[in-house]
């Protein structure tokens, strides 16, 4: 049996301008680090600036002569992916719900969140295509599924594109800052639905079995690459319960899966892509600094390429634990994950509502205050009151601008994203319901 090796690495690099903390020697450290390393695959997110790319590009030049910068939004995907590999095509989907544009603090709908891909070609393998992504931030892991919403769309729009690409006959390689937990319901969705095998838990299939872990055990055991202690920008941050708990969170992953049907002599022996190990990395200091790399650990995974045996066309990888290992080659959705992933959006539906019934209501009282403002401009008792009166009308017309378009443009634009994606998963159900009927 003969075999190759596929390297490949992840890393959030947290390179917002002006917000990121120590960006510009961080990208630096960021980008001799990767010059050592021997990967095939490099996957970077957070990486905004185009100088900071072209730093990375260029250190890297010598392994990984292909790279791709991706553009999206109004300040850009932050999306990048270096090969050594020819690239034959590149795409980037930005994910049709990111926040809202009110929500400046979190600003994802600024940067246009978005699953960007490329496609490979591969001595052995052929087609590989390639995927990096960021999903939606804000929500967490507490409270109702409906917070997680949007990330829920971004994770239903993903599993889309990744079996797509395996059905067009393509291995199918994703990695990024995907901002869920293992348990979680978009990683259900993703597992599910496109049949991605996740490398940390094919590498790592037993539990681990430290009840009290230090954070350096975290890191080993539960393959933790954000908000760990050891990072510099993580300690004494306020945490959740569940990083409390686990001494950080594995928000970060490299997956990957086989083809569904070759496009060509579809009766030829496939190889088979499976991982045999995979690590947190670059969980140090930056050399001769007090701070860390990124915000984020990087993660990389070695998928070792078998060859010389019949490969089945649907393989499903047997350590899935997400799509059930080979039984479920069909890849297709569970109940439960259909039915929360409808409550969860139905219910963010109805908030959505709700809140641009509120913006439009205030829109119109801005309206009404405009009006009085008008009127009342003719009777102010002093001269001294004007600028004062000026910058509360150019206030008042601000906010009923913002509430306008929050309450009716953006309020539309949500809620009939999240109706779409209702729609595709309760004809999903029906169909799975009739071809059950029909078994």
């Amino acid at each position: 049996m003969a075999s190759d090796q596929l390297l490949v690495l992840s890393l959030n690099c947290w390179g917002l301008k002006y917000v990121a903390k120590n960006r510009t020697e961080r990208v630096a450290a960021i980008a001799n680090e990767l010059a050592k390393f021997e990967h095939d695959i490099i996957a970077l997110q957070e990486i905004w600036v185009f100088a900071d790319y072209e730093h990375v590009r260029d250190s890297v030049l010598k392994r990984l002569p292909y790279s791709k910068f991706f553009y999206s939004g109004a300040l850009g995907s932050g999306l990048a992916l270096f090969s050594r590999f020819p690239i034959l095509a590149t795409a980037v989907h930005p994910y049709s719900l990111n926040g809202t544009p009110i929500d400046v603090a979190g600003g994802d709908w600024f940067v246009g969140k978005a699953a960007a891909s490329i496609i490979i070609s591969h001595p052995i393998l052929g087609q590989v295509q390639v995927f990096n992504t960021h999903l939606y931030a804000k929500g967490g892991e507490d409270g109702p599924e409906h917070n997680r919403a949007h990330r829920l769309v971004n994770a239903w729009e993903f599993s889309k594109l990744a079996r797509q690409a395996a059905e067009l006959g393509r291995y199918v390689i994703a990695a990024g800052d995907f901002n869920s937990i293992p348990s979680s319901l978009p990683m259900a969705l993703i597992g599910e639905y496109a049949a991605l095998s996740d490398s940390w838990a094919v590498a790592h299939p037993t539990s681990p079995t430290i009840s009290n872990p230090s954070a350096l055990e975290a890191v080993a055991q539960f393959g933790v690459t954000a908000d760990s202690p050891l990072n510099s920008y993580s300690a004494g941050k306020p945490i959740g319960p569940y990083a409390r708990k686990f001494l950080g969170k594995r928000l970060d992953y490299i997956l990957y899966r086989q083809p569904v049907r070759p496009l060509t002599r579809p009766d030829d022996p496939l190889p088979l892509l499976t991982c045999t190990e995979c690590n947190v990395v670059l969980t140090e200091k930056v050399p001769g600094r007090a701070f860390s790399f990124s915000d984020h650990f990087g993660v990389e995974a070695t998928l070792e390429i078998r060859t010389g045996n019949q490969a089945p066309m649907d393989l499903v990888d047997p350590h899935n634990v997400w799509a059930g290992g080979a039984a479920a080659a069909a890849s297709e959705l569970s109940g439960d994950s259909v039915s929360t992933a409808m409550q969860a959006l139905a219910a963010c539906y109805r908030f959505s509502r709700q809140r641009a019934r509120k913006e439009l209501t205030i829109f119109a009282l801005c309206i009404v205050v405009l009006v009085i403002l008008v009127v009342g401009s003719s009777w102010l008792p002093h001269a001294w009151i004007n600028p004062i009166f000026i910058l509360f009308t150019v206030f008042v017309a601000w906010l009923g601008t913002t509430m306008l378009y929050e309450g009716f443009l953006y309020g539309n634009w949500e809620c009939n994203a999240l109706m779409n994606v209702i729609e595709e998963l309760e004809i999903y159900k029906n169909s799975l319901e009739i071809q059950a009927g029909r078994r």
